[in-house]
């Protein structure tokens, strides 16, 4: 790494870091960002690397970048440095760290490029996931780890994630299913990852833990077919009470495609609650005869 300088950069001659892991979306914390630089300005500088092609690629600094751009601001304050690729990843993934809320997708792709950053710099790791992974992968996986504020296991459980399809992963993002289920869901095929996801759609359920665990051991043994998924996926939990199950297509006609289930359960039960209170007085009116 060469020494830095500090200069004004136009923002169009800005590229965003390759296979950048951290999403910079047009969200409230977006919002309130650009409120904060529009009222106390950019209080530290972004960090750019010169490219070979032209322009700067930006190494910490994406959503400042962003939020700059929704107040049109032509240019931004970058601290520039010659890096190389593995030093450019190494700073851009612990730069974002400190961030207050990050996606479980985010944390799983920047461990990764990290991981990976680490092993080109001479660190011998060999990325099979896993706990059982060699000595000098646990050992980056201590060190990253170390430096997120994560246990070395915990680390290797977020890489786990990247063997999930796109749709199950953002279903983890979105909290629809929880982070150890889906540790254990990454270890299934990509055909059986589909064929769950089906069943998750139609059925509108996700497997707890101890059902995520069952689907992979059967995997790993070459027996897991979609209707294995769906026997499992459909049977009662223990801690679960009878339920009453309407297919959505009956729905629809009344809610719309649009509406989601837990709106759709709160309208029902709200509309039975109405009816409750319409027959109880109904009942004392009668006795009041």
């Amino acid at each position: 790494m060469t020494k830095e300088e500090i200069k004004k950069i136009n923002i169009k001659e800005l590229h965003p870091f390759t296979d950048h892991p951290y999403k910079v979306e047009d969200n409230e914390e977006m919002y309130a960002l650009r409120d904060s630089i529009y009222q106390c300005g950019l209080l530290s500088p972004i960090l750019v690397r010169p490219r070979a092609e032209g322009g700067y690629e930006v190494i910490s600094g994406h959503r400042r970048v962003r939020a700059l751009q929704l107040l049109k601001v032509g240019s931004v304050e970058a601290r520039v440095c010659d890096m190389t690729d593995e030093e450019a990843i190494l700073v851009m993934v612990d730069s974002n760290l400190h961030r207050e809320h990050i996606l479980p997708s985010e944390k799983a792709k920047a461990y990764k490029m990290k991981m990976d950053a680490m092993k080109r710099q001479g660190e011998r790791t060999d990325l099979a996931l896993s706990p059982m992974a060699t000595k000098s992968a646990i050992d980056s996986a201590a060190e990253i780890g170390s430096t997120a504020g994560e246990s070395r296991d915990q680390v290797f459980r977020y890489i786990r994630l990247n063997l999930l399809i796109p749709e199950l992963l953002d279903m983890v993002d979105e909290g629809r299913i929880a982070f150890r289920p889906a540790v254990e869901l990454s270890h299934l095929q990509e055909q059986e990852q589909y064929d769950l996801l089906t069943t998750i759609e139609s059925e509108d359920a996700t497997p707890s833990l101890s059902q995520a665990i069952r689907m992979k051991r059967l995997s790993q043994a070459g027996k897991l077919d979609m209707d294995t998924i769906f026997d499992i996926m459909t049977e009662e939990k223990p801690n679960q009470k009878e339920m009453v199950k309407i297919q959505r297509e009956k729905l629809d006609k009344y809610f719309g495609r649009n509406v989601s289930v837990s709106q759709i359960e709160a309208t029902i039960l709200r509309l039975l609650e109405n009816e409750r209170i319409r027959q109880l007085k109904k009942r004392s009116e009668r006795e009041d005869r």
